[in-house]
């Protein structure tokens, strides 16, 4: 288990880095160390498909995972193997480093960011970038503040075919928009109750925590219920919601709501789940407005929701998959473009901001604003409450910490 007083001198030096750390060349390879290896197998995946690009380290708490990371890391780079290491901070340490990528649980999104840019390093974060409003906020400043580049994964802002879509709703394809409706179904099963248990050997529990205070091990949290809990995640809304209505918001060219809204429950299961499993959330703009509805655990595979839909005077715009397609009011298809979705668009725009000062596509200050939806969406739902701009009730803002791991600012 790591000395977690170590942070501390870690964060102090990391300050200290970036006034040093050299810019990039143009031809330069870019050494990147990815941070969890579940999501993290499709940065390596990515990464590695890109020129001039490195997977340098891989890193996870949980050994099983990071061995095999690390064999998923060699065998997409001719045999190369990554140095493989439980604590992400042995990346922030090594000064040929340029990127971390992190596909770690929300709770770890801007704790990991903030130390990264405090280091020099740009990073790739994964969705939601942030698990409370106040690190939205303190992810962002540190971005502006050390220059570094920061994309959050919500990748459909690099494809093409929505791309292609966005740019036909700006030159009227269907007129004065209006509204924006999302969706999202699955059939999640029910999680359970956890018991306590015996951490598993071959999992540093200590620093899978790291910022969250501490709590007792159980047994059906790890790898993937934490999203359903308060403590950890941001349930679907969060999790899943994030990227349509980033499109949303996108697509209709606002930034935050005047009014938001999120109302629902947790009707199918009887287990330890805190986060909604149907709700809907809603956002008046003023001249505009959306909503997202989610529902977890029954598919209704009967209706037939697109994952976002725009609503304008002269038609709709219908996002699914990797491209659009136009109805007109009658209800009949006039256009589509259905490329397909790959991620490697939106790595190659973050690599391409690096190297040659490309916009990104998904910069932490923009992309944060679509986070701020979902924060703001869970503060209505946990509080009962509208809320009315951003004023929302304060002790759901930030969330406590771990001592050792606080950022600052907090």
């Amino acid at each position: 288990m790591q000395n977690r007083r170590h942070f501390i001198s870690t964060a102090a030096a990391a300050s200290l880095v970036t006034t040093a750390h050299a810019e990039t060349k143009p031809g330069q390879k870019l050494r990147v160390g990815v941070m969890g290896l579940s999501r993290g197998k499709a940065h390596i995946s990515n990464f590695a498909q890109l020129e001039g690009v490195e997977i340098a380290y891989v890193c996870d708490v949980d050994q099983n995972r990071l061995a095999a990371g690390a064999k998923f890391a060699a065998d997409r780079q001719n045999g190369k193997a990554p140095k493989a290491v439980t604590d992400f901070r042995r990346i922030l340490e090594d000064k040929d480093v340029d990127i971390l990528s992190i596909a770690a649980p929300n709770f770890w999104h801007a704790p990991a960011t903030i130390l990264a840019c405090d280091a020099g390093k740009h990073v790739y974060v994964e969705k939601p970038g942030s698990h409370n409003a106040r690190e939205a906020e303190l992810m962002v400043a540190v971005a502006q503040r050390t220059g570094r580049k920061v994309q959050m994964g919500n990748q459909r802002r690099s494809s093409p075919g929505f791309r292609e879509g966005i740019e036909k709703l700006k030159a009227g394809a269907i007129g004065q928009l209006r509204y924006a409706r999302c969706w999202y179904d699955n059939k999640r099963t029910s999680i359970g109750k956890g018991k306590p248990a015996a951490v598993p050997a071959h999992l540093d529990y200590d620093l899978w925590q790291g910022p969250v205070p501490a709590r007792p091990y159980k047994d059906n949290l790890i790898h993937y219920n934490w999203h359903w809990h308060w403590l950890y995640g941001g349930g679907e809304l969060a999790n899943n919601g994030v990227h349509a209505l980033d499109i949303a918001r996108w697509a209709l060219g606002v930034d935050l709501p005047i009014l938001t809204s999120y109302t629902g429950g947790r009707y199918h299961f009887d287990d330890d789940q805190e986060t909604p499993d149907t709700a809907d959330a809603t956002y008046d703009f003023g001249k505009v407005g959306m909503s997202w509805h989610g529902s977890s655990c029954l598919q209704r595979k009967h209706e037939k929701h697109s994952f976002v839909s725009i609503y304008g005077d002269g038609g709709i715009m219908s996002f699914d998959g990797g491209g659009y397609r136009i109805h007109d009011n009658a209800g009949k298809l006039v256009e589509e473009n259905m490329p397909g979705l790959s991620d490697i668009p939106h790595f190659q725009n973050f690599v391409n901001a690096i190297r040659k000062g490309e916009a990104l596509n998904a910069e932490i200050a923009d992309a944060q604003k679509s986070t701020m939806l979902c924060h703001l969406g869970n503060i209505a739902y946990r509080e009962g409450v509208q809320i009315k701009g951003t004023k929302a009730p304060g002790k759901l803002w930030q969330r406590e910490y771990s001592d050792l791991w606080k950022p600052a600012g907090i």
